[in-house]
């Protein structure tokens, strides 16, 4: 077995249209390798679904290289999709043929016929726990079900590489678990490379190594725990009138840079409850409320960009944090 990583990006560079000079990428480079689970984590438009419609093959990048078990997707893509399973976040399924006729139709696009193809079908379908659902017709299924299938789809030619797009979007809490359940087992057990784009934090922690993209840079990639540990401290979030004014003061008493972030100053500190008992001594006065939190992938994030992950106010943030 080769040691070369599964995917190889080097470069590579998307532009929306000839001459609009607005990029899709720009630049990012990084690899994948064997038995991984990398996630491409970031907000809606900074660049991960243009990347895996790249290593899928779907769309031709502007410049720069990519690598998919050592072909070139844009010289040799036919490679490329023989040895790749992929699950899009749009559904690909006919809704009006059954489970099994789905993974049939699949399986004559690879060339599998017969017997062998019979056996690979009955096979998924006992791996996903699809069996009694073999004859029923995808429209009666569950959001959680029809994902099943296009597992399944993607499998059934067995690949070594799968991409999923958005995997659990549109899916109940319960499917989310069950179906982070199989990835995980699928690289563990079957030593399947596994490569998905997500939006979700909660997800990227449980990826091996995860790239944030921001605008189509390549803002971040480690492991999500080397990431957080590299912001060196817990994260303090003081609330004030005058956060600007705050910052200074705090800049020029401690010689600490903070960051100011929706109306807020973010100090990231070791020996944090430490420095908020300065902090208060000092500055009491002007400070509504204090925040402790741990570190979080979108503290990365903030760190990296200087802006939220969330664009939303009432969105769900992992992490464990306390009002002092």
């Amino acid at each position: 077995m080769s040691d070369r990583p599964l995917i190889e990006v080097e470069g590579l560079s998307h532009v929306y249209s000839q001459g609009s000079g607005r990029f899709a990428l720009q630049g990012i480079s990084f690899t994948v390798e064997r038995g991984e689970i990398f996630g491409l984590l970031g907000p809606n438009g900074g660049g991960k679904t243009t990347a895996f419609r790249v290593l899928s093959t779907l769309l031709l990048p502007s410049q720069g290289t990519a690598r998919v078990f050592g072909f070139d997707v844009r010289k040799d893509p036919h490679s490329v999709r023989a040895r790749i399973g992929v699950v899009f976040q749009s559904q690909s399924l006919d809704i009006k043929l059954t489970v099994e006729e789905n993974l049939r139709h699949h399986g004559h696009l690879y060339g599998l016929l017969g017997a062998e193809l019979r056996k690979r079908i009955q096979a998924e379908l006992e791996r996903l726990g699809l069996t009694g659902r073999r004859k029923d017709r995808i429209e009666t299924l569950s959001g959680g079900l029809r994902r099943r299938v296009e597992l399944a789809k993607g499998l059934l030619h067995r690949p070594e590489l799968l991409l999923l797009d958005e995997p659990t979007a549109g899916l109940d809490p319960g499917a989310r678990r069950d179906l982070w359940e199989y990835v995980e087992t699928l690289r563990r057990q079957e030593g399947v490379t596994i490569l998905l784009t997500t939006h979700l934090l909660d997800e990227a922690d449980r990826c091996s190594r995860v790239g944030f993209l921001d605008g189509g840079r390549l803002v971040a990639l480690d492991s999500p725990e080397s990431l957080k540990k590299k912001l060196g401290g817990e994260i303090i979030v003081v609330e004030t009138k005058h956060p600007e004014k705050l910052r200074q003061q705090v800049e020029r008493r401690f010689q600490v840079n903070g960051t100011l972030l929706g109306g807020t100053l973010r100090i990231e500190r070791p020996r944090a409850h430490e420095f908020i008992a300065q902090l208060m001594d000092a500055f009491g006065a002007q400070v509504d409320a204090v925040t402790l939190a741990r570190p979080t992938l979108e503290d990365v994030f903030i760190r990296e960009t200087g802006h939220r992950f969330w664009s939303g106010e009432d969105d769900h943030k992992p992490g464990s944090t306390n009002r002092v």
